[in-house]
């Protein structure tokens, strides 16, 4: 046996045998040199919202929709049954047509909530205070939409209800089914969101100096298309297996988008084929 070494069949001077030497545990280069296949990819827990996220682990994937879909329903139901007490109970629709104060207070709750959010990565991500401020801005949205539909017939108002739930639908299923990546066409969300923006301004000028119906719906049709592709847009982020996706921590901004694309999608079917309760 040759100095420093140690071999597997030598023995000792009383003929017994030596155990041979136990190999040494591997570096941390060697042992973290293959990736889990689940975490694999581009993303990190403390990486950008909107990031090209690897979807490698179904099971996150399923886990993440399926919570999104459901707080999103109880978002949708809150704001349907603050449209059915507003359009169907004449009393609070009365109340809420002679105080439009509480409708601009629900407007500021929702302009701040809504913007802390969407931009503020923290109280987005941290429990409890991400359903707190969600369940706030649900409130808030849900009263000014309530609102808004007490000021039109009923019947339109449960038509666009429906024209609303079909092609949402209809949507959803189109965006988990086309091989199309929709979520490449940002630059077509941005001519659209440039060209309403301006419609908008363009109506609020001439407004003071008389109603102007083709404009009116020039301006919502607009508004109904671009939210319909944006609706699109945050289903397939959401999905994850096209080139941009939500990583799975933002399942409060990914349910945040889609509650606010449907919502405005229903407010700009109303100024299209609603009828004023008051015509």
């Amino acid at each position: 046996m040759t100095q420093g070494k140690v071999s597997v069949t030598s023995k000792s001077n009383n003929g017994s045998d030596v155990h041979p030497q136990s190999p040494a545990p591997p570096s941390y280069n060697e042992a973290v040199a293959g990736e889990i296949p689940c975490y694999s990819g581009s993303y990190s827990g403390d990486g950008e919202m909107l990031t090209e996220f690897s979807w490698d682990d179904q099971n996150i994937r399923r886990i993440f929709i399926r919570k999104v879909y459901t707080i999103l329903m109880v978002q949708l139901s809150v704001t349907l049954a603050f449209v059915a007490l507003f359009v169907f109970c004449e009393p609070v629709k009365f109340y809420i047509q002679t105080n439009p104060g509480w409708y601009w207070a629900s407007y500021a709750v929702f302009f701040v909530t809504y913007l802390t959010l969407s931009c503020c990565r923290g109280p987005r991500r941290q429990f409890p205070w991400n359903l707190i401020l969600l369940i706030i801005f649900t409130l808030s949205l849900s009263y000014m939409t309530g609102m808004l539909s007490s000021y039109y017939n009923t019947k339109s108002v449960i038509i666009c209800l429906g024209i609303t739930a079909l092609v949402c639908l209809s949507i959803t299923i189109f965006s988990f089914q086309t091989k199309f990546d929709i979520t490449s066409c940002q630059g077509v969300l941005l001519v659209f969101c440039a060209t309403l923006c301006i419609c908008g301004l363009v109506l609020a000028f001439v407004l003071p100096f008389g109603y102007v119906p083709w404009l009116q719906v020039v301006y919502a049709a607009l508004g109904a298309i671009l939210f319909c592709m944006f609706l699109a847009f945050d289903t397939q982020m959401l999905m994850g297996s096209k080139r941009y996706t939500i990583s799975p921590e933002e399942y409060i901004f990914a349910t945040l988008s889609l509650y606010l694309d449907i919502v405005y999608i229903f407010s700009f079917f109303l100024q299209l084929f609603g009828t004023p309760e008051r015509a």
